[in-house]
């Protein structure tokens, strides 16, 4: 059976600044972002819980950074870079914008109310960008059928795998954190038919602080 184990990057640069961090301006992790991705590549290497048979990240820096960190528990494979698997694109407008400055802007727009409003002006679409991560992850089932994948990625891309999974509406009725560096697993059990393994396991984090503190 397929099994797709998503791991959502450290925290960021971005998110300390509170800028959005698009893939023209994302500058990796922050210093506790790369900690938390040593811890779990030290977890994963003094108890590995399964053997990837592909390693796959999206193309912004910080979750290029956090899978070439945690790879070196499997060996140091080479990554394959997806663009498929980037967190939603806001548009070269928006990009780089401190979050204060956006709202003042544009308001909080229509993303939770209408998947086909324009809330980041030049940017995606809540429903362009889930139909990209879906046809990625469909690519990826049937390119890669039987395997073990670990994909390194947003915590947007996690939110839209789990609600096309479990088949619910692509906003409302649930919302998710899904915190740095976490698990998220699924297995596909037969044709279009998902099992999740698990959500949002942090066992590594242990003793981390949550957040970078604000300056």
């Amino acid at each position: 059976m397929t099994r797709l184990v998503y791991v959502r990057h450290g925290e960021s640069n971005s998110t300390v600044a509170r800028v959005i961090g698009g893939h023209r301006t994302c500058s990796g992790l922050s210093p506790l972002g790369v900690r938390q991705a040593e811890a779990l590549r030290a977890r994963w290497a003094a108890a590995p819980e399964f053997t990837p048979d592909l390693v796959v990240s999206s193309q912004f820096p910080r979750a290029r950074q956090t899978a070439d960190i945690v790879a070196a528990a499997f060996g140091s494979p080479e990554i394959v870079v997806e663009p498929g698997f980037n967190e939603h694109d806001p548009g070269e407008q928006c990009d780089g914008m401190t979050m204060a400055d956006f709202v003042d802007r544009f308001g909080t727009g229509a993303w939770e109310e209408d998947p086909f409003g324009v809330t980041f002006p030049g940017g995606e679409t809540l429903a362009a960008f889930h139909y990209r991560v879906g046809a990625t992850v469909r690519r990826f089932v049937e390119e890669h059928a039987g395997k073990v994948v670990l994909v390194a990625c947003h915590g947007g891309v996690i939110d839209t795998v789990l609600r096309q999974a479990l088949k619910t509406p692509p906003t409302g009725s649930f919302n998710i954190t899904t915190l740095n560096t976490s698990i998220t697993e699924l297995e596909l059990v037969r044709p279009n038919h998902w099992a999740l393994r698990r959500y949002g396991d942090t066992a590594h984090l242990v003793g981390l602080p949550a957040a970078t503190e604000p300056a």
